[in-house]
């Protein structure tokens, strides 16, 4: 046949103009100012009014420098939790907050005043206070605009700012409940304290970080010893890693129940001949000398090593003279090595029996500082002996110690090497047995400044963890009234807390063990900081009684001025005014410490959650990184306890830290950051989300080149999913829907396979569904694309084409499958609007165009549960393993061009296939199937001719080109 009609303009082809190429970096802004001009989230607010709320309460990131790639994962999370419960119909508002207070801002401030050569100190406070607020204030607006960039929906116009008056003022009144019940007492012990920054710090401040340190043995000799008089002029032998704390030592203390003996130092028999390392003045005496350390061979040989290493040649040698218990050593007194100097060195430093002593490491005899060591404070204050604060804030000793007063800092290294100047003059002393810079150990640091952290006795302010409660107050009206809320989960703070644990929804569910075990084993809170940017411990301090001022009447003068004033108005208070007429300022010590910043941001679901949705309201989810379990997630379930017996959250999920592409931390210093700015500018904020959605995100996860260029992958088959179903149904219209009932089977089972996706997204998002894959969406996500690419491009759509493009428009078979279609993409734009919101809006607008409307006012797809046929489900699972094995069979032909397409193969099968009225040749698109022919599948070239149209091989058509049956009828009409 020649000269062959062109049909093509005859098929019905789909019509779009949604593009396949996203172009998101550059689409993704304008569709961002559309959603900012009409007001998007306060329309939804309007929409979704009265409805069940749904609160995620947003951890606070600091306004500190640009967003990195920890913060784009956790702020997508979050916007795609929030999406997914207002696309259920909840109301599901969501309030940015910053963290404005604290050292990494001081930080900045002063790194300016260092650069310009200034003294922090010389700066008035106020004015220092001042531009700290001015770089949060900057920072916040950088970092907001940086998270909307993200797609990511909330209140941006009234977020919750730490150093917002009302915020401050709120903060100083969660203070003052625990003030009223109790539950806050000034004490000095030993914290965790920064030299470099000057003020103490919070654990969750606190990282640790493998160094090199200097160990010394040092030897306080005997002076006293009533239960083992052999003892007397013999050297008690302690180690130590921090040999600063040596200056400040009290007391030595031994294991009651540890076995001790006494050796001798002397020089080992396979010393070189001539050679005597004792012929030095200064350390003549210690050849001869009796040391006592523990009687175990691990510790002794040890130590030996360690005595050999400084004084090669020495030995220690067992004389067999005294072996007790360490229990023997009660009573026993011994004296500092630099006891000539007098004074606090010439005391005695008693024995002290101590439960946490072990044979694990070093001689089985430990200094005591109480100063500096939880242990060492705690034992020591049992035994009437006190704190000298003899390090300052600085790291140096102050100016009026006896020894190295006014020199350090203590953690400089060169400071306190086996070099420099303390062991120097142990060694003068006698008292310096060994030491080496070898002892490799992990060591905590400020995770601001990086540098190493003391611990150091200041006077601090504290939430004990284990005093019992009797109650606490309420907040009635604006005044705080000692009505009492009677706790009854748990007579101490801890206690309440565990219980409030056992109570909340963790997601992962192992994470509960991880909070648990920090709480249960945790110090009680210091809240006090020596700083100055930040909530002021707004109390006044009887001066002869020591206890703080509870007045209801003063309490409430003084949160009205934070409200007017914000913190300024507490250190620049005319403070006999505060106090008012009952109280003379005079008798009070005004307190000029700063809150924990961990207890601001403990303190947001007070100024943020209650404030705005009601006293008794709390949030539905926190969701953070998992260090917050001994930071936010800690800090604001002690406040909430604290203060009102319960946790102020219903759930918490905690997931892990974005690495680099090969799993590593991502550094600078490594090259390996991934900019997650750069990601937007390049491939736009959906291709991140899917990402972030993508993730099993409860662990760390991985993001690199390969990883985003996965995501992109992704992101291309769902768009063009969408693309697909834009041009099918460009014409359709409601009066060409079709009932279910008049459907083929094909579409009843696909709409059954949508009933079950439905239900297993639902599941991910919906809390009442109890299902525990709650809040997974990389199940979600997964089930979403895998959905639209395997049952839907690769099957659906690949058999329906013909029907789409051949079949007379009133055709019932194309009617059903459009009817399908529409359902799919109501569905399905509706499902993928929480992983990309951009590109979900640009698809709803290309179908349904109205400036005025957002896909994201749209609630979850009405399914109908009825769909769900599981005997149909189980029939067409069969079908398509056929088919897949069909598939499978042809390829070999396609590859050696024997086919050039499945039309053109015919194939016989020896295994019949149960299905019944269904056409599988349709299904496996080849010409013809023949059922129940030979053994296994056959496929062959088929006979048949082509048809010019719709480019099926049928027996109708009498040769290449001529129109089958169907197609001659369609456009016969």
């Amino acid at each position: 046949m020649t000269d062959q009609p062109d049909y093509k303009s005859t098929v019905f082809l789909p019509v779009t103009d949604f593009p396949m190429k996203a172009g998101l970096a550059q689409k993704e802004p304008a569709i961002l100012a559309r959603w900012e001009a009409m007001d998007l989230y306060g329309k939804l607010r309007e929409r979704r009014k009265g409805r069940t709320r749904f609160i995620l309460h947003d951890g606070p990131p600091y306004a500190n420098g640009d967003i990195h790639m920890g913060h784009a994962m956790n702020k997508v999370l979050k916007d795609i939790i929030v999406r997914s419960q207002s696309l259920l119909g909840k109301d599901a508002p969501y309030v940015p907050g910053w963290d404005c207070h604290g050292l990494p801002i001081e930080w900045k401030i002063e790194e300016e005043y260092r650069k310009k050569k200034q003294n922090k100190d010389e700066v008035p406070a106020q004015e220092f206070r001042a531009q700290c607020r001015a770089y949060a204030d900057k920072w916040v607006g950088v970092q907001k605009e940086q998270f909307k960039r993200l797609g990511v929906m909330g209140d941006w116009d009234d977020p919750y700012l730490t150093m917002k008056f009302d915020a401050e003022a709120t903060i100083v009144g969660e203070l003052l409940k625990f003030a009223e019940s109790g539950q806050l007492y000034r004490g000095a012990k030993p914290v965790m304290w920064s030299p470099v920054e000057k003020t103490a710090l919070a654990e969750a401040e606190v990282e640790y970080e493998d160094i090199v340190s200097t160990q010394i043995d040092v030897a306080f000799e005997i002076v006293e010893a009533p239960n083992a008089p052999e003892l007397v002029g013999a050297h008690a032998v302690i180690w130590t890693t921090t040999p600063w704390t040596i200056p400040v030592n009290q007391a030595l203390a031994y294991g009651p129940e540890v076995e001790y003996r006494l050796y001798q130092i002397g020089v080992a028999a396979d010393t070189a001949p001539g050679v005597d390392v004792f012929n030095d003045p200064t350390v003549q005496a210690l050849k001869g000398r009796k040391v006592l350390l523990a009687n175990s061979n691990v510790l002794k040989g040890e130590f030996e090593e360690r005595l050999r290493r400084y004084w090669p040649g020495a030995c220690l040698n067992d004389l067999g003279d005294w072996t007790g218990k360490g229990s023997q050593l009660a009573g026993t007194v011994a004296r500092h090595p630099m006891h000539a100097l007098g004074g606090f060195f010439a005391k005695s430093r008693p024995f002290l029996a101590g439960d946490f002593v072990t044979t694990d490491a070093g001689t089985g005899l430990v200094h005591m500082a109480p100063d500096h060591g939880e242990d060492d404070f705690a034992l020591c204050k049992a035994h009437g002996i006190n704190p000298v604060f003899a390090v300052e804030g600085d790291g140096k000793y102050r100016e009026d110690w006896l020894w190295l007063g006014g020199q350090g800092s203590v953690i400089n290294a060169k400071f306190v090497s086996k070099d420099g100047p303390i062991c120097t003059d142990l060694r003068e002393a006698g008292g310096l047995l060994a030491a080496s810079d070898d002892f490799r150990h992990s060591y905590p640091h400020s995770w601001r400044s990086k540098a190493k952290i003391i611990f150091r006795c200041t006077p601090q302010w504290f939430i004990p963890m284990d005093k019992p409660q009797d109650g606490v107050p309420v907040d009635v009206d604006g005044s705080f009234l000692p009505t009492p809320v009677i706790v009854g989960n748990g007579p101490t703070l801890r206690d309440v807390a565990l219980d409030a644990i056992a109570h909340t929804r963790w997601v992962p569910e192992r994470s509960t063990n991880r909070i648990r075990s920090m709480v249960e084993g945790r110090p009680d809170w210091v809240i006090s900081r020596q700083r100055a940017w930040g909530v002021p411990i707004a109390l006044y301090v009887h001066r002869k009684s020591g206890e703080y001022l509870v007045d209801n009447a003063v309490n409430s003068r003084i949160i009205e001025a934070l409200k007017q004033g914000g913190a300024d108005a507490w250190f620049g208070a005319d403070h006999q005014a505060l106090l008012g007429p009952d109280y003379d300022l005079a008798d009070y010590e005004v307190v000029n410490d700063i809150l924990d910043v961990w207890f601001d941001s403990g303190s947001t679901h007070a100024f943020t959650v209650e404030a705005r949705y009601g006293d008794d309201v709390r949030a539905d989810l926190y969701l953070e990184g998992s260090d917050q379990h001994r930071g936010w997630f800690q800090s604001s379930l002690l406040e909430s306890c604290g203060t009102r017996g319960r946790a102020p959250y219903d759930a918490v999920l905690t997931h892990g830290f974005a690495l680099d592409g090969q799993g590593r931390k991502m550094s600078k210093s490594l090259g390996n950051v991934v900019d997650p700015l750069k990601v937007i500018a390049e491939s736009g904020s959906d291709i991140l989300r899917v990402w972030v959605a993508s993730t099993d995100y409860f662990d760390d996860v991985r993001i690199g080149k390969e990883v985003l260029a996965g995501s992109s992958d992704a992101y291309r088959k769902l768009r063009n999913t969408f693309r697909y179903l834009l041009g099918a149904l460009s014409d359709f219209s409601e009066e060409e829907k079709l009932p279910v009932s008049q459907m083929p089977e094909l579409e009843r089972y696909m709409l059954h396979l949508l009933a079950e996706l439905d239900a297993e997204l639902r599941g991910v998002v919906d809390k009442a569904a109890d299902n525990e894959n709650w809040l997974e969406f990389s199940r979600y996500t997964r089930a979403l694309m895998d959905f639209a690419n395997s049952d839907l491009s690769a099957f659906f759509f690949d058999i329906r084409k013909d029907c789409l493009y051949c079949d007379a428009k009133s055709d019932p078979r194309r009617r059903a499958y459009r009817t399908v279609l529409d359902t799919l993409f109501h569905a399905l734009v509706r499902y993928a609007a929480p992983i990309i919101p951009f590109t979900a809006e640009e698809v709803w607008q290309s179908r349904f165009p109205n400036e005025e409307e957002s896909v994201h006012f749209l609630e979850w797809p009405e399914v109908d549960r009825h769909w769900v046929n599981h005997g149909l489900g189980e029939k067409w699972a069969e079908i398509r393993d056929q088919r897949d094995q069909v598939n499978e069979a042809i390829e070999p032909l396609r590859r050696e061009k024997i086919v050039r397409s499945s039309l053109e193969a015919d194939v016989a099968m020896g295994e019949l296939v149960p299905v019944g009225d269904v056409d599988f040749a349709e299904v496996a698109i080849v010409a013809r199937v023949e059922m129940g022919v030979g053994d296994g599948i056959i496929v062959k070239p088929s006979q048949w001719h082509k048809c010019g149209r719709c480019w099926r091989l049928l027996p109708e058509v009498k040769e290449d080109g001529a129109l089958c049956d169907r197609c001659d009828e369609v456009l016969k009409a």
